[in-house]
């Protein structure tokens, strides 16, 4: 994630930084906006999970939750530490990375020669193929298995919340509200994580 957060830095000039976004809004109310809709978008993946596969490994949420190896026997105090530091890296870490390549670069790249919608489509599938890595391909019972639906599921709903980032950027002319939807979805994943199951 540092790489990528990095690399418009590295890459672009100033000019080009701003032109994939890195750069202050004048809408500043969309800020707290975007951070809310991101919260909201991890709570119905929440409700969705656990309408369709309860507590199993089907469900996205149990299996990247099984993942952080949270203690089956910890104190409330150090359940809510450990949440605190997974949630400020997940909120760090991802948004700004993610959304500086994905957002930013990958989106820039295509954006001249194909278009902005276009541009869009390819960056949206390349996040949602590249999350397959936090669910899909899962390994339970010491084998790698690909979960049909499952996946699918997962993979079209990162395709849509890459979107939602995309059309946040879009809208405020800056990539940050991008970033803090999808801080707002982190944050809200950790939650559901570490205290609905």
């Amino acid at each position: 994630m540092l790489i990528s957060a990095l690399t418009p830095f590295i890459f672009l000039s100033k000019s080009g930084r701003r032109q994939i976004g890195i750069r202050k809004t004048t809408k500043s109310q969309w800020l707290l906006i975007s951070l809310i809709t991101g919260i909201a978008a991890s709570a119905f993946l929440y409700v969705l999970g656990v309408n369709l596969y309860g507590n199993s490994f089907e469900n996205w949420y149990v299996y990247i939750g099984r993942s952080y190896n949270i203690p089956a026997q910890i104190e409330a105090q150090d359940r809510n530490i450990l949440f605190l530091v997974m949630a400020v890296t997940g909120m760090t870490f991802s948004p700004i990375g993610e959304e500086f390549f994905f957002r930013g670069i990958v989106h820039g790249s295509f954006e001249n020669s194909l278009g902005e919608k276009k541009a869009s489509l390819i960056d949206s599938s390349a996040f949602a193929l590249t999350h397959i890595s936090h669910f899909g391909l899962v390994f339970i019972n010491d084998q790698w298995r690909l979960l049909g639906m499952p996946t699918l599921l997962w993979v079209l709903s990162m395709f849509l919340l890459s979107v939602l980032f995309f059309l946040f950027k879009k809208y405020t002319n800056s990539i940050w509200t991008a970033v803090l939807c999808h801080a707002g979805f982190n944050l809200g994943m950790i939650w559901c994580i570490f205290f609905l199951f």
